[in-house]
């Protein structure tokens, strides 16, 4: 009698094939923003952080210059992932939790990422809280 294979198996397959790809290709999406002073500033300042989806999110009071800072690197960063994602037989929202889950572990002390439960963290020198699809590292 074949032996069942069940669908979280399978995902969790494919989400490790996904994260090699990410580690093998670097996290180069950083590098968009890094270039962007007003970015380096808002980040330091606990203003924006980064989320488990490989997107950035604002941390407490919107103000228009975030929602733009925000917006240009996410929109940035969606195309990056769609076409990694399509180069590699992945789809964009698991290339964009694979990417996810590394930009957070990269996040320095001081710090904001968002948790799995939604909530803002400030990172600190212990490992970061990260979604449980991500692998452990």
């Amino acid at each position: 009698m074949p032996k069942r294979v069940n669908q979280s198996s399978i995902k969790n397959i494919a989400m490790g094939g996904v994260l090699a790809v990410v580690f093998a290709a670097g996290v180069a999406v950083p590098a968009l923003a890094q270039r962007d002073p007003e970015y380096a500033a808002a980040k330091a300042a606990g203003q924006i952080g980064e989320k488990p989806d490989g997107f950035l999110g604002i941390v407490g009071g919107e103000t228009a210059d975030l929602r733009r800072i925000v917006n240009d690197i996410n929109i940035k960063r969606r195309a990056i992932y769609a076409q990694k994602a399509q180069e590699n037989n992945a789809t964009l929202e698991e290339y964009a939790l694979s990417t996810g889950c590394q930009l957070i572990l990269k996040t320095s002390p001081g710090e904001k990422y968002m948790a799995p439960d939604g909530s803002w963290q400030t990172r600190t020198s212990a490992a970061p809280l990260r979604d449980p699809r991500c692998p452990q590292i």
